[in-house]
């Protein structure tokens, strides 16, 4: 009888394939394969694979191991064409051939394994890279190249119920970042200040127009002498202290308020212990203790705006990527001895949450 299935087969009759597949009994391997072979022609490709992968873990014998293993390469290779011309006419475009970024978001622990299955088929990667891949705590920028190939990707893993999303790095420009030196009471509106020695920018605003907080700490590097595992002296980059850094989001106004603890004139403006209990000269003039008054001051204002605070895991990933995110101007003006592609990951960060927002 299995003969007559294979002859059918090769007729290419596959209404007779699948009448002679129902009068064998369905445990005999030779007709589990045929039947996956009935899928795989008919297009039910996620049913075919089930089939192989099932008779390789049984292991049924070298004949149809390999007629197994052939099914999944003919599978995958058929994927791999489809995707490859589905980005092929998602890059037909020229605005689709400009650099973008895709961003995994996190994969809950529970959903994770059976996530990073369907990651490890769409991606062309293996299942164990697949799941270190997936985050589970804040986002992950995953891969960088022409946005009509990302939004292909990007597609195929929301399809799955993964999340992600990604954007044209270009549209990062056209957001104002206004870096705040202090704000001024100005009636039931505020006015935030950057003033360098040249020039004074005033902006007028309303806080019920903030719609959320990023905040963030910026590693600040020194070139330290150390001694080595052989106590020989050696130069090395450490981490000597950190700058904390807020921006307050206005989408109505396409805007980016920026703060950092070395910038803000904190005795100009808003006095921001007003309400607050009594401080010592000591306390006033500690840079810490004058950013918590300045957080205070924003949580009494914005006590019900969302703060996104997840920004170090979303670094750790940029990093990977130095070559694109030296392309991003990161509007940060902090002193620096040692240039740090941090800034250019806050700004970067701070961008996606709003553009995500927005959108």
């Amino acid at each position: 009888m299995i003969e007559q299935v294979a002859a059918a087969f090769d007729c290419q009759d596959y209404q007779e394939v699948a009448r002679l597949l129902k009068a064998l009994p369905e445990q005999d391997p030779w007709v589990q394969l045929y039947q996956g072979r009935l899928y795989e022609v008919m297009g039910q490709v996620t049913a075919a694979e089930a089939v192989y992968r099932q008779l390789l873990r049984i292991a049924t014998g070298p004949k149809i191991t390999v007629q197994a293993r052939q099914g999944l390469q003919r599978i995958d290779t058929s994927a791999r064409e489809q995707q490859q011309l589905k980005i092929a006419q998602a890059t037909t475009n020229p605005i689709d051939t400009k650099l973008g970024l895709l961003v995994l978001e996190p994969v809950p622990a529970e959903a994770k394994s059976l996530a990073a299955q369907k990651f490890a088929q769409i991606m062309k990667v293996d299942p164990y890279s697949a799941r270190l891949q997936l985050p589970s705590r804040g986002w992950r920028l995953y891969r960088t190249g022409p946005v009509g190939e990302l939004r292909v990707y990007g597609q195929a893993l929301q399809g799955e119920g993964i999340p992600v999303f990604w954007f044209p790095l270009a549209d990062l420009q056209p957001i104002q970042v206004l870096q705040v030196c202090y704000f001024e009471a100005n009636g039931s509106e505020v006015t935030a200040v950057q003033t360098d020695t040249v020039t004074q920018v005033s902006f007028r605003f309303k806080w019920s127009e903030v719609t959320q907080r990023v905040v963030g700490l910026l590693p600040l590097f020194e070139q330290v002498v150390d001694l080595d595992a052989r106590g020989k002296l050696r130069r090395k980059e450490k981490i000597q202290d950190h700058a904390q850094i807020c921006d307050l989001h206005l989408p109505s106004k396409n805007c980016i308020l920026r703060l950092h603890d070395s910038g803000y004139r904190f005795q100009h403006g808003i006095n921001l212990t007003a309400g607050q209990s009594q401080t010592t000269q000591i306390d006033r003039d500690t840079s810490w203790a004058n950013w918590q008054h300045l957080t205070g001051f924003l949580n009494q204002h914005l006590h019900q705006t969302p703060v996104w605070s997840e920004f170090k895991f979303f670094a750790e990933t940029t990093l990977e990527h130095l070559e694109r995110l030296n392309l991003v101007e990161p509007h940060i003006n902090l002193f620096r001895r040692v240039e740090s592609a941090w800034d250019q990951s806050f700004h970067l960060y701070s961008c996606l949450v709003f553009l995500k927002s927005k959108k």
